[in-house]
């Protein structure tokens, strides 16, 4: 059994540079909570909930792996318990957000273990159960909070995921503030990360060639007019001695349809851990419902030598980055056409389905810097070895369908069937797979809704 994590992570210290911009948020928020602000109460505000995951992943590769494997698969229950106070009355509102989990092993010999699911022993094989623990203190004065500790993270530069039994957690400071009508302001200084499978944050910040060991992460940004037709986003963050990565977004609704564009651009910065960065990723969305129905287009497209990478499992808000692939290769270029249909207009309430295809294409890794993250130096050839060639190019379909129980005493029991299959030349490097996703769910809600 992994080790629990139950202690509650305080945040590490804060870099000199991004001071100003925690005292210029803070002073913004803070400027008109003079008078005591309205609160719910510490335990009337108060809501719990107990989430059961019944997950089942299994991976049919179609080309040699460098594991070895042919077949993975593996099943398991989750519990993630998620406990959120009300604040406390007064100038300052005082809280407590907590969560745990528990992981349980159902199926997964040694031979079939390494979905993502369940952490492995130092034999490879997966876990028999793990579970972990943590929380946060936060403050509440007027419509501006700031948290300390282990939490989750929504923002385009950095996101922590939930894609398998355990969602991501990440430890650190974040301060959110909606003080402006329409712009919600978000800072944070985070140092380390709790990944899916694992039972302890560790301060290890890792992408697709980024390895930041003992390193934190930094952003400041702001959604702009929030659900109005039109609006946007501006963030920028900083991975310790890494990158800097700048996003743009502005997206608009007319009527039936909805157009979406997204803009990264990251640069090396100190030391250059995963060597010299010149990236921008850039994409557009067009989406149209009709009724029940709804038809997506997108295009995305990466310019530099590297990959557009990041950190985070959801730290990528471009449309083509699927369930599979992120479609993020140096030069690469990628399509995507989706269709949903909402099988409650047709009679059967809760009923939703999917269906998406993306390919991507110009993928030329060959010209990323020698000896950095994304081009190492093979000791044993003694030559440099990119992590993709040139010419790459892949595909990937996705098919889901989704229910959700609307009524009756199972309501909110959600099952969800998942197939994917993706194949990739020798220059794209990425695994052909056929992968099944079997996942049940169903959620215990105590307190305010």
């Amino acid at each position: 059994m992994s080790p629990a994590s139950n202690n509650i992570v305080g945040p590490g210290p804060m870099p000199a540079a991004l001071k100003p911009l925690w005292l210029l948020a803070l002073l913004a928020g803070s400027a008109p909570t003079m008078a005591a602000q309205t609160a719910d109460g510490f335990v009337e505000g108060a809501s719990l909930e107990i989430l059961s995951r019944n997950f089942y992943l299994n991976n049919d590769y179609r080309s040699p792996t460098p594991a070895g494997k042919s077949y993975k698969q593996e099943w398991a229950q989750g519990f993630i318990a998620s406990f959120e106070s009300g604040f406390s009355t007064g100038t300052v509102g005082v809280g407590i957000d907590a969560h745990g989990f528990l992981g349980l092993k159902l199926d997964g010999g040694k031979g079939h273990s390494g979905t993502g699911l369940l952490p492995l022993d130092d034999d490879g094989r997966s876990e028999d159960q793990y579970s972990s623990a943590g929380g946060a203190l936060k403050f509440k004065a007027s419509r501006t909070t700031l948290a300390l500790g282990e939490m989750t993270v929504q923002t385009p530069v950095f996101d922590t995921a939930d894609k398998r039994l355990q969602p991501e957690y990440a430890s650190g400071v974040l301060l959110t503030s909606r003080e402006t009508e329409g712009i919600d302001l978000q800072a944070g200084h985070f140092h380390a990360f709790k990944n899916q499978d694992a039972s302890t944050a560790r301060g290890d910040f890792s992408g697709y060639g980024a390895t930041t060991r003992h390193g934190s992460i930094d952003f400041v940004g702001a959604d702009l007019f929030s659900g109005r037709p039109v609006g946007g986003a501006v963030y920028a963050s900083e991975l310790s001695d890494t990158w800097r990565q700048y996003y743009t977004n502005l997206h608009a609704t007319v009527g039936d349809l909805f157009v979406d564009g997204n803009l990264y651009h990251t640069r090396d910065q100190g030391q250059a851990a995963a060597g010299a960065i010149d990236n921008t990723a850039y994409s557009l969305l067009g989406k149209y419902r009709r009724d029940a129905q709804a038809f997506t287009v997108a295009y995305q497209k990466i310019n530099g030598d590297t990959p557009f990478d990041f950190v985070g499992g959801d730290s990528i808000y471009l449309p083509n980055s699927i369930k599979y692939a992120d479609f993020n290769g140096p030069g690469e270029h990628s399509w995507q056409a989706r269709y949903d249909l909402d099988l409650g207009a047709l009679g059967i309430p809760g009923l939703g389905f999917m269906a998406r295809y993306v390919t991507g294409s110009g993928i030329d890794g060959s010209h990323a810097p020698q000896g950095g993250a994304y081009n190492t130096f093979d000791t044993d050839t003694g030559t440099y070895s990119p992590q993709q060639g040139d010419g790459g190019r892949h595909w990937e379909r996705d098919l889901d369908l989704h229910y959700v129980v609307p009524s009756g005493p199972a309501r909110d029991l959600s099952l969800q069937l998942s197939h994917v299959t993706h194949r990739a030349n020798d220059a794209q490097a990425g695994d052909d797979i056929d992968r099944l996703y079997i996942v049940i769910q169903y959620p215990l809600k105590l307190g305010p809704s």
